[in-house]
């Protein structure tokens, strides 16, 4: 790629970090941020000189000096495509919170936690050994098409100013029924079947009784005799069974509650212990299936320039430049466009 000439600069646009499970999405983000409110590439250079003279009690914050945010949060637990728009870019960030996402999870059988993740805490146990790869398959299409979500009462979604995970622990009755979403599954398939042969296994952590009791409390207001029953399957000498699902779906859509309800509807309980965000719009973490398709950034780039950004190369780019330009979608002004033609 050859050297970005001046009249581009600053950069405005778009790129995407493949997020590594564990840390949060704000974290990544601020992280990143740090780096790129020192490039050249991003903040103009009176901004950068203004950084010099804050270290002398003047001039604005680095943190300050450049918009960057993401265009769709990723669980903790998660990883995969996570987008990261700069300058101009942050007001194309929108079209990635609507847009299709592919995602593949990891969902393990005869347990169900209050997060429908691993993350979590066990709420209940349920038999597993009567569920094959024949009987997922033969659950999944009602969960593809149009359907309606509803989301976890573990979740942060608030109902009259309230967080409704405040309900299940308080054991406050809901005022009505959590609102269903109408999301769009547009494609869904059992991509591997893993049997017992595989390391994952249930949160230690439990709920108490009287943690149960809450939660039955909470949504004993909107349905009709909820129960929070363990079965436990009665021999127990191998671990429970676990599928890899591989799906599309439209914006908004949760994938936890998809492995939570296919526990159910095979007679049994689920939740995931893996989740990789494969696709959002045209980023990948894929080989590029067009010209306009981009890949993501390697998160052990950003950790090793919060360590040391390295030397420039012959261009004047550092390492980790260098990476975010050769997948960079730019998003240029009126002004850029005109010096352009």
């Amino acid at each position: 790629m050859p050297k970005v000439t001046s009249p581009h600069l600053p950069l405005s646009g778009l790129f995407a970090v493949y997020k590594p499970s564990g840390p949060t999405s704000m974290s990544v983000l601020e992280d990143i941020k740090k780096l790129i409110c020192k490039s050249p590439l991003f903040v103009e250079r009176d901004k950068l000189e203004n950084q010099q003279g804050r270290r002398h009690g003047k001039g604005k914050r680095a943190k300050d000096t450049v918009k960057i945010g993401q265009g769709g949060t990723l669980d903790p637990l998660a990883d995969g495509v996570l987008v990261v728009g700069v300058g101009k870019g942050t007001k194309r960030l929108n079209e990635f919170l609507d847009c299709v996402k592919e995602y593949r999870t990891t969902a393990l059988l005869g347990c169900e936690t209050d997060s429908y993740d691993s993350e979590g805490a066990r709420v209940r146990v349920a038999p597993w050994r009567h569920v094959t790869r024949d009987v997922v398959e033969s659950k999944l299409e009602k969960f593809r098409g149009e359907i309606h979500q509803t989301p976890p009462i573990f979740s942060a979604l608030k109902m009259d100013g309230k967080p409704l995970y405040e309900y299940a622990r308080r054991g406050i009755p809901l005022p009505r029924p959590i609102e269903k979403r109408k999301v769009t599954v547009h494609s869904l398939e059992l991509v591997s079947w893993l049997g017992s042969d595989h390391s994952y296994c249930w949160p230690e952590k439990q709920f108490t009784p009287e943690e149960k009791e809450a939660m039955v409390k909470a949504l004993g207001s909107v349905e009709e005799g909820p129960v929070i029953k363990d079965e436990p399957e009665s021999a127990n000498d191998r671990p429970p069974a676990a599928f890899v699902l591989s799906m599309k779906v439209s914006g908004g859509t949760y994938v936890r509650s998809i492995v939570h309800d296919l526990g159910h509807a095979l007679g049994s309980a689920a939740h995931v212990v893996t989740l990789t965000r494969v696709r959002q719009g045209r980023f990948t973490t894929e080989a590029p299936e067009s010209e306009q398709d981009k890949g993501c950034v390697p998160w052990e780039v950003f950790e090793r320039a919060k360590e040391t950004e390295g030397e420039c190369d012959e261009s004047g780019y550092r390492g980790w430049e260098r990476e975010v330009l050769d997948r960079f979608d730019m998003v240029e002004d009126k002004n850029q466009a005109k010096d352009a033609a």
